[in-house]
């Protein structure tokens, strides 16, 4: 059964926008839905009694495939060389995003960032579909 690549990363992003495990996605294997649940706020559906069986797989949030700080060095060390040992410097504090981000806008680099991490988050949620047997359509 495949499943629409666009669903799977509206799930994805929903997954990471939440707080550490406030917002969870499964998909079934079986048929291809795939289920929200969220630990705040109204949940239009319940989720299946047997959603802990091996039928259904975690949707994955960005920290677990790699894509939080990882990601930033990665595009700081290719496209911000000069300002690399910033932006560690910056992500060894609270509110890193914020502050990461003014240093884009500084740098005339913010859209090429949100170009890299879009890209770089479509390939690793596209590595994970392989590695895990989920096939994919692109409807």
């Amino acid at each position: 059964m495949a499943v629409s690549f666009s669903d799977l990363q509206l799930a994805f992003e929903f997954v990471s926008s939440g707080g550490m495990g406030e917002n969870e996605a499964y998909l079934d294997r079986r048929s291809g839905k795939i289920y929200w649940h969220s630990k705040v706020g109204d949940n239009d559906e319940e989720l299946p009694d047997d959603i802990d069986e091996e039928n259904y797989i975690s949707i994955p949030d960005k920290r677990e495939l790699d894509l939080g700080k990882p990601l930033v060095l990665d595009f700081a060390r290719e496209f911000l060389p000069d300002d690399y040992d910033e932006v560690r410097h910056i992500f060894s504090r609270r509110g890193a995003y914020h502050q990461y981000k003014e240093l884009l806008v500084q740098r005339g680099a913010l859209e090429r960032w949100y170009d890299f991490s879009n890209k770089s988050e479509e390939m690793a949620l596209r590595e994970w579909c392989a590695e895990n047997g989920i096939e994919t359509s692109e409807t």
